[in-house]
């Protein structure tokens, strides 16, 4: 008779929930979340183990690949999607959580994710500290800007290193108290843009190296860390039955609510992975302003641009770059200039 269990993982520990092909509970337990002692419970208890079901989480990658190295048949489903499920019980606890899982697992009602290679995690935690200097450089230089106010001091457009130390070397002509006043932000400021210039030597590097990304590089508006972002996001092409498919995973449609006669077509949906929608966004705002070299997917942005408004046509350009850096990928084929 066929088994199915289901975990609940925390920082931890990770409640543990068998129940049959009826959906009689079987056995439940609390285990510490290392993959090794999953394992060896799973099975020690569970002599004939169909499938067992994890959420998405920040511990699932880890979990996932270790227990499959390890035999067993699991499978990691959406959060969002089994939260409307265990949702149903009026009393929420790791107990509860844990047998929905496993009845997900019974029954199949669930949505599977695409679990990445221990190599593609790489390329994107480099994509994330990347973003993460940025997000402090920034906060940063407008906490410099703000404090500089103060003393009605305006940096104006200083926004290259050489240029805000000219600004900053004459300020302090006017007011040398505040040189060692400013001296631990600057010094931060500084440090944190030398660590980004090298991540950034670093992600250019590994985008050129790479035969896909190179090739995503020839679409006009996509860069090194555009075309790294959409492989280590997308990893298999394959996946996707259409290339207008992966504009939904980014989160780049409407967001639709249908029923009766109400048919309402929102926002887009957020729904996909955040680096990925915004590396497209950025891209295709460049395609629209700063590519000089005419092209059809500029043209069809601009009309809309007249039409609907910038930010929605920049949102519409990143779809359909999306679908066709898909195709491109997919096909092994460069860009083509109309």
């Amino acid at each position: 008779m066929s088994i199915y269990a289901g975990l609940d993982v925390s920082d931890k520990t990770t409640h543990i929930c068998v129940v049959d092909v009826d959906g009689k509970v079987l056995r439940r337990d609390v285990v510490a979340s290392d993959p090794d002692v999953l394992a060896k419970w799973l099975n020690k208890h569970c002599t004939d183990l169909a499938r067992v079901v994890l959420e998405t989480g920040t511990l699932s990658t880890f979990l996932y690949h270790g227990l499959v190295e390890r035999g067993v048949a699991i499978e990691c489903i959406c959060a969002r999607h089994a939260k409307g499920v265990l949702s149903a019980r009026v009393n929420k606890s790791d107990v509860h959580d844990a047998e929905g899982l496993a009845q997900l697992a019974r029954t199949g009602w669930y949505k599977r994710v695409h679990m990445k290679a221990s190599a593609t995690h790489i390329d994107r935690a480099a994509l994330r500290i990347r973003a993460q200097l940025i997000t402090a450089r920034t906060s940063m230089a407008n906490q410099l800007r703000g404090l500089l106010k103060l003393f009605g001091l305006r940096m104006g457009t200083a926004r290259t290193p050489g240029r805000r130390a000219e600004r900053l070397s004459a300020f302090y002509a006017q007011r040398p108290d505040l040189k060692a006043l400013f001296a631990p932000l600057i010094a931060s400021m500084e440090a944190i843009e030398e660590q980004l210039r090298a991540y950034n030597r670093l992600l250019n590097d590994r985008a050129k190296a790479d035969e896909v990304c190179a090739r995503l590089m020839s679409v006009p508006g996509v860069g090194p860390i555009t075309a790294l972002t959409y492989t280590s996001t997308i990893e298999d092409p394959r996946r996707f039955a259409r290339s207008d498919d992966v504009g939904a995973y980014a989160g780049l449609v409407p967001r639709r609510s249908q029923s009766g006669e109400r048919d309402v077509s929102g926002h887009i949906s957020k729904a996909g992975d955040p680096m990925l929608r915004k590396a497209l966004y950025e891209a295709a705002n460049v395609a629209l302003t700063q590519v000089k070299r005419p092209f059809a997917l500029q043209a069809w942005g601009r009309k809309m641009v007249e039409a609907k408004g910038a930010k929605r046509a920049r949102t519409a350009v990143a779809r359909k770059l999306a679908a066709l850096l898909h195709s491109l990928w997919l096909n092994e084929t460069e860009f083509r200039w109309a």
